[in-house]
């Protein structure tokens, strides 16, 4: 087995809440008394370009709610979507201190748009934990698809042996372990750690006292 040199997570689903998935856009269908269908439908359409880069957060909007007029503001709309993010604390911790150990470059792979990529950022000092953002509206490309893991490798200098990539959903794992990668499937705080521990990844001592881990 290769040693593990690096280890690549999404942000969403494992060390902090979905930025914008499909339980806040209903939620936000519901405060602001959208049509959620219609809202829905609307998001598909626009969220390829969003996430990749290609529409601003202004332009999806325009696209999925303020394409008619409204009672409300885009920025209170956006304030709604920004109040989705919060920590997963157990995980936030496990992988902070990974990153802290030296002992790996911890990089995150993630679907996001610009801006709510770029609040997330620096709301909650996610530079603090990855050296690297391999984020969908960066790159230009978005998991599940094979370039942007691709493009993580070559920019790392990593081989796929050398590296283990962790996220929520299964289809993501499944392309990583497509290119060679070993990967994990998130559940919580303490399941990814036992599956690290299990790799022969070293936890310093910290990050296994006191909580779940």
């Amino acid at each position: 087995m290769s040693k593990v040199t690096a280890i690549f997570l999404d942000i969403g689903g494992v060390i902090l809440t979905n930025g914008w998935d499909r339980p806040g856009r209903r939620a936000a269908a519901a405060k602001f008394s959208l049509d959620a269908d219609d809202f829905e439908d609307r998001h598909e359409l626009a969220n390829p370009e969003f996430e990749t880069g290609h529409a601003t957060l202004d332009q999806y909007l325009e696209r999925t709610v303020f394409y008619c007029r409204r009672a409300f503001t885009p920025r209170e709309f956006k304030e709604f979507m920004y109040s989705r993010s919060s920590e997963i604390p157990d995980s936030r911790a496990l992988v902070d201190r990974l990153a802290a150990s030296g002992r790996y470059l911890t990089a995150a792979i993630n679907n996001e748009g610009a801006e709510i990529n770029e609040y997330r950022i620096e709301r909650f000092a996610l530079r603090r934990t990855f050296a690297s953002f391999f984020s969908s509206c960066y790159v230009g490309m978005r998991k599940p698809n094979a370039p942007i893991f691709e493009l993580a490798l070559k920019v790392t200098q990593r081989a796929p042996r050398e590296c283990i990539f962790v996220d929520d959903r299964a289809l993501n794992v499944e392309c990583a372990l497509k290119l060679g990668m070993d990967a994990i499937v998130y559940r919580d705080a303490r399941q990814l750690a036992q599956e690290l521990l299990a790799r022969g990844i070293e936890i310093p001592a910290a990050a296994r006292q006191g909580g779940n881990i």
